[in-house]
């Protein structure tokens, strides 16, 4: 992604519904997220759940996450208790 974003940072990179992320909006959220993440004190491949409803923050958050250097495991808010 970092090629293609520096290359072509107003093209589209996420579309959902009626939301769309350009690489440079991509990049920026998810490195915001990585920083948050880091600062938290997220090691190398740790794990961070993701609990929430498929969405444009959903992807911009396991970018984020991965950038960090951890991984993520997503968590089905409709998956019964």
């Amino acid at each position: 992604m970092r090629n293609h974003a520096a290359l072509r940072p107003e093209a589209e990179a996420l579309v959902f519904g009626s939301e769309r992320l350009t690489y440079r909006d991509l990049d920026r959220r998810s490195n915001q997220v990585a920083q948050f993440l880091r600062d938290q004190g997220l090691r190398h491949e740790e794990l961070v759940g993701i609990f929430m409803e498929r969405s444009v923050d959903m992807i911009v958050s396991m970018v984020g996450i991965l950038k960090a250097g951890g991984a993520y495991v997503p968590l089905d808010p409709k998956y019964p208790s």
